[in-house]
């Protein structure tokens, strides 16, 4: 080979090289320094139905979680954080952002603390959307979806600073939610051995006391708590729960075109409540679809619960 030859294909070999770096360069993402701030939140419509963030320090809920990825990754959540698929993150409608909240799958007991930071989900049927990672220690990465119970664990630090309840962003006035039936689930079957604490509102669980000591609230850690569930549960779609049995026979009446929609009774703290619900269902795609088929007859505070 002559030395032009050499000369040419070292050159080849250089913008090779040059171009391989470049590529190598453009694939990394950029993430800018976190900006998140405390955040309540304006309310805001989404299809038809109107959520009012608020303080919930006393939330409990169950219902379907989901999950979402890498193809939000680097992008702003809502209170100004950086999206990270691999930090123990999620997505909720009304809660105040950051705050830590613990999450535990129904199916196999696994239960980790995850800090809200966006809102979402915006799938009726769900009530948390986790991150990537949060979802592969829950056990439910694979299939997508899993039952869950989301109970409050207390404000998040933001970059390490603990949230002063003095400003700004948490004294913001919210306008108050329209008067709604709230949805009441029964309590669900405890393990023998744990320790629970009752219910302190009507339409919360019993609180389980894991042996094992909790992560501080501020600082999800990624400790996956081993906790008792329940045998057996089984999805409700519940519109609501009332004190009189003759506004839920009226509700009732409404949404038959629905399908089977029943009245179940619950004693909460010395108060008979008649909800208003079908199932059960043991699949969330059968619950999907009574959602779908109650939201379409305008029941929009209707929602997916899991229960006995």
């Amino acid at each position: 080979m002559n030395f032009r030859a050499l000369k040419n294909a070292a050159a080849v070999c250089a913008l090779a090289s040059f171009a391989a770096a470049c590529a190598s360069q453009e694939s990394v993402v950029s993430v800018p320094p976190n900006a998140g701030i405390y955040k309540v939140g304006k309310p805001y419509q989404i299809e038809g139905t109107w959520y009012y963030p608020k303080e919930q320090p006393d939330y409990d809920e169950t219902g379907i979680a989901s999950w979402y990825g890498p193809t939000f990754y680097g992008k702003a959540t809502a209170n100004g954080e950086v999206f990270d698929a691999d930090a123990l993150t999620a997505a909720h409608r009304t809660l105040p952002m950051p705050v830590n909240v613990r999450v535990t799958n129904l199916d196999n007991g696994k239960s980790v603390v995850v800090r809200v930071n966006d809102r979402g989900p915006y799938a009726k049927g769900r009530i948390i959307d986790v991150s990537q990672r949060a979802a592969k220690l829950l056990g439910f990465y694979g299939q997508g979806t899993a039952r869950v119970r989301v109970t409050y664990a207390g404000r998040a630090d933001i970059d390490g600073v603990p949230v002063d309840s003095t400003s700004a962003e948490i004294a913001s006035a919210v306008p108050a939610a329209p008067p709604s039936s709230k949805v009441a689930t029964t309590a669900l079957d405890i393990a023998p051995g744990a320790v629970v604490e009752p219910p302190v509102a009507s339409n919360q669980l019993p609180t389980v006391v894991a042996t094992n000591p909790l992560p501080p609230p501020s600082q999800p850690i990624g400790d996956v708590t081993q906790v008792p569930v329940p045998a057996v549960t089984h999805l409700y779609v519940q519109v609501g729960a009332f004190s009189t049995l003759d506004n839920a026979n009226r509700l009732k009446l409404r949404l038959s075109a629905a399908g089977d929609v029943e009245i179940s009774p619950i004693d909460r703290n010395g108060q008979r409540l008649y909800r208003v619900r079908m199932g059960p269902f043991d699949k969330t795609e059968q619950a999907d679809a009574a959602l779908a088929r109650l939201t379409g007859l305008g029941s929009n505070d209707a929602q997916i619960v899991v229960d006995r």
